[in-house]
């Protein structure tokens, strides 16, 4: 079985391909990485509704992992609060070697057995929370022991990696393997396995904020409209939402502050602000069950 670290024959001569045949075959080799993911959807399914029961109301989702798998971790952590209005503390990224490895390698950090314990003490992780630790070979030291350590303190955890029988899977609560192979440029995980972490990071955490209810009628309704073009946003949310004219819309957004859930409810059930956010707050900030 070709493993990430594999160098394929068919791509033993890439440096004489043309342009042309390099493009489509680096582009044929990322679609590679689409069926991996599709191939673990059942693994998906389960960490998806394992990590929101877990969640509840104080809950933080915690991204582990190193090198390529720790940025692409901490990308989809940073698009949660901007996404989903998911409070920048309950989305936390930990990465090998420290938040300067983001933007620069540091080496032999992922062979650390003791700074992922360190961190997540400092976190204060615990039965509320859940680990993600990310690593394309299965193996990284860092993620492996960091999992072990978030599960002896009775966090969930999931391991996400591209080679079956590491470590890593076997820490975790919940292996999750995107079995991508060999890379069109051998051991380079940032390409299509990079790719399939990507695709799988996203599945599990829009499906966990779908399931807490913060997503409506297929809309971002939890969104910050922090720029011009997310206001506008807004108000097309909003007036989809309502059948509400433009005016109408804007003005009742302004009265609510920008928000879009508040402004949604003040139009529909005909209710000022308070009454508004009263009847959010029964349901728990639930759109779907504040209107019904």
């Amino acid at each position: 079985m070709h493993t990430t670290e594999s160098a394929a024959a068919r791509y033993a001569d890439i440096e004489t391909w043309s342009t042309a045949q390099l493009v489509a075959g680096m582009i044929d080799s990322q679609r590679e990485g689409l069926d991996a993911v599709a191939a673990a959807a059942p693994a998906l399914a389960r960490a998806v509704d394992a990590i929101a029961d877990r969640l509840g109301s104080s809950g933080r989702l915690i991204y582990l992992g190193a090198g390529t798998s720790g940025r692409i971790g901490a990308q989809d952590g940073a698009e949660l609060p901007p996404t989903f209005n998911w409070p920048y503390e309950r989305a936390i990224a930990l990465m090998a070697g420290g938040p300067g490895a983001l933007l620069k390698a540091v080496e032999n950090a992922e062979d650390s057995l003791t700074a992922a314990a360190e961190s997540l003490d400092a976190l204060g992780v615990n039965r509320a929370d859940a680990v993600i630790g990310i690593a394309a070979s299965g193996n990284t030291p860092y993620v492996t022991a960091g999992l072990e350590h978030a599960r002896r303190k009775g966090a969930l955890t999931v391991g996400i990696i591209n080679n079956p029988g590491g470590t890593v899977g076997k820490a975790a609560e919940i292996e999750v393997l995107l079995a991508t192979g060999a890379e069109f440029l051998a051991g380079s995980t940032r390409m299509k396995a990079g790719t399939a972490q990507k695709v799988a990071l996203n599945v599990i955490s829009t499906g966990v904020m779908i399931r807490l209810g913060y997503v409506y009628r297929g809309l971002m309704v939890e969104m910050r409209p922090t720029n011009a073009k997310l206001r506008e946003r807004s108000v097309r949310m909003v007036m989809e939402l309502t059948g509400a004219d433009d005016a109408a819309v804007r003005a009742t957004l302004e009265q609510a502050s920008g928000v879009i859930k508040l402004a949604t409810v003040m139009l529909l059930l005909k209710l000022d602000r308070a009454g508004a956010q009263a009847a959010l707050d029964r349901a728990g900030g639930n759109l779907r069950k504040a209107l019904a």
